[in-house]
């Protein structure tokens, strides 16, 4: 019986979401130990990866595994899109920040973190008018 071939062209999916991202395919080898030509095989359609190498693809692009299939959103990934359309973009770039730094802490220096953040919050006074958009790396 032949192969059926998928349905997504997986490849085609990780070059777009790179491309979206500004992202290399030597950014992607150095975030996920994958060789450059193996990536290449890949979003050309040679050779389809593994979950777990798929995991780590977008692991290295910061989105979801989900993300790569199509028309597989559930009601959760629903409620998050929603809320990350109430963020501003310097809270997006901030919470991607702790996100990309935070995956080497452990779960006590992740707590840490956290009460250091509530600590700061309820010591410093809401802005009594929003301030203009500035462009500031976090």
């Amino acid at each position: 019986m032949p192969k059926e071939k998928p349905k997504v062209n997986i490849g085609e999916v990780i070059r777009s979401y790179r491309g979206q991202r500004g992202l290399s395919q030597g950014d992607i080898e150095r975030r996920t130990g994958l060789l450059r030509c193996y990536l290449s095989r890949v979003e050309n359609g040679h050779t389809v990866p593994s979950l777990e190498t798929l995991a780590k693809i977008a692991e290295a692009m910061d989105i979801s595994l989900a993300d790569f299939f199509p028309g597989t959103e559930t009601a959760h990934d629903r409620d998050t899109q929603k809320m990350l359309g109430e963020l501003s973009e310097d809270e997006i770039r901030f919470l991607s920040e702790i996100k990309r730094y935070s995956t080497s802490l452990s779960d006590g220096d992740k707590r840490l973190v956290l009460a250091m953040i509530r600590k700061m919050a309820s010591l410093i006074p809401p802005p009594t008018r929003k301030p203009a958009v500035r462009r500031t790396a976090f």
